[in-house]
This record gives C-alpha cells, sequence and structure tokens, in this order.
C-alpha cells in the first residue's frame, strides 16, 4: 500500500466517491410511499420535530419524519421512527447541548498551543488556543464502521487546498491530513448523512475553509471518543 499525499488521496478519494453514490440512492428513496407504522422511537422522533407527542404514527407524522430523513439522507425515506433517525437525532440534540464550551470536560489537551479536537461521540470538532476556543464547535461526519476515523494525537502533515484523487476522480478541496490517509475536508452533502466517511473528518464547505485559514502543517489534532454505530 503506497504512503504520502498520493496514498492519501486514495483513502479519501474513496470516501468521495462514496458520497455521491449514498447522495444518488437518497433521490431514489424519497419516491417511497408512507410508513403508517408506529416505530419504536416514535414518542422521542415526535417531540424532536415539534409534533404532537402521542407515540402514535399519523400521516402529519410520516410526512415530518420523511422529510427529515431526505434531508439527511436516511433511507429508506419512509417517515418510520427506527433506531437511525432517533439515532440522528440524538446525535443532534448532543452537538447543540455542547453550546459554546465543547470542551467543558476538558477532554480534548490544551496545553500544546493551537489544536483542532475531534469528538467522535457526539460528532463534533472545534479549534482550541490553548483554553480559549478559536473556532467552532462544528458537525463533521467522520468514519464508519470498519473504516472508522482513529483515535490519538496527531499532526498536520500535508495540506492541499484543491485536493484530486486520480485514482477516483473526486475533489476534496481544503484537504488537510493528519494520519496517513485521514483528512479534514469538505463535502457537499449533509454531515448527519449516515453510515459515515471511509475515516476522513468530513466537513461543510464554510467550515472546511476556516480550518484551512486556521491551521498550519505541524499543527496538532486529537481525535476521541466513539462514534455512535461504530
Amino acid at each position: 500500500m503506497r504512503t504520502g499525499p498520493r496514498a492519501a488521496a486514495v483513502v479519501c478519494g474513496a470516501v468521495a466517491l462514496t458520497a455521491s453514490l449514498v447522495a444518488g440512492g437518497a433521490g431514489t428513496a424519497r419516491a417511497a410511499s408512507c410508513n403508517v407504522t408506529t416505530g419504536p422511537y416514535q414518542r422521542q422522533v415526535e417531540q424532536f420535530l415539534g409534533r404532537p407527542v402521542d407515540g402514535r404514527q399519523s400521516a402529519a407524522d410520516c410526512e415530518a419524519i420523511k422529510g427529515f430523513q431526505a434531508k439527511h439522507g436516511i433511507t429508506p425515506t419512509a417517515g418510520y421512527a427506527g433506531p437511525l433517525t432517533w439515532q440522528t437525532m440524538s446525535v443532534m440534540l448532543a452537538q447543540r447541548a455542547a453550546g459554546t464550551t465543547p470542551n467543558k470536560d476538558g477532554k480534548c489537551p490544551t496545553t500544546v498551543g493551537r489544536i483542532a479536537c475531534v469528538d467522535l461521540t457526539r460528532q463534533l470538532s472545534w479549534v482550541q488556543d490553548g483554553a480559549t476556543l478559536a473556532y467552532g464547535p462544528v458537525p463533521v461526519r467522520t468514519g464508519k464502521a470498519g473504516t472508522e476515523t482513529r483515535t490519538g494525537h496527531r499532526q498536520i502533515y500535508y495540506r492541499s487546498i484543491d485536493h484530486w484523487s486520480t485514482i477516483y476522480d473526486v475533489a476534496m478541496p481544503y484537504a488537510q491530513f493528519f494520519d496517513g490517509g485521514i483528512a479534514f475536508h469538505s463535502v457537499d452533502k449533509s454531515m448527519w448523512n449516515p453510515p459515515g466517511s471511509g475515516g476522513c473528518v468530513n466537513m461543510r464547505p464554510a467550515d472546511a475553509k476556516a480550518y484551512w485559514n486556521l491551521l498550519r502543517k505541524g499543527d496538532d489534532v486529537y481525535v476521541y471518543g466513539r462514534k455512535p454505530g461504530t
């Protein structure tokens, strides 16, 4: 297996290719008819969506759930309040709860100067300058089961603002590699789209650009926790 920037392009190119395939599948799923069955997480999902909380599936409930699923590429997009839909909402709730103090528990080290923190459990990332929050927190999309984003303390070793995978013929803008083929880079899809990336830390374009402007080669990256479902 090749190493270095070319190998990195191969790994993250696979991520972007997978993303385009998932997005295509989501479009087909939107045509699915509504599932009238009451899901196991009906009450929780109703509450999250601001629906009347009665624990019974209605036509309006189903349409609201389908809309959420379609927005984030959850398949089948049929309005069923199942485990994956509720897991996605649970992550969103944890992200909201982080507020402006994502490192309140002190799990990301703040004694090394500027550091990019990645919390896999909450699917959040932010940049610290010592004890000061420099940017974020922002939602991210990390590795799925089988291609998990590896935990540990690393450093950015290669940056490519207009990165391109020649193997998979896909763009990976604002790529910053910090662990073999694992990098921060932008994608044009929901950060809550399951099941996840091929290992890279996917970001919204504006956040990936901000990270590009904030971070430099040699800056620290700390990844911890465990992504739900892995």
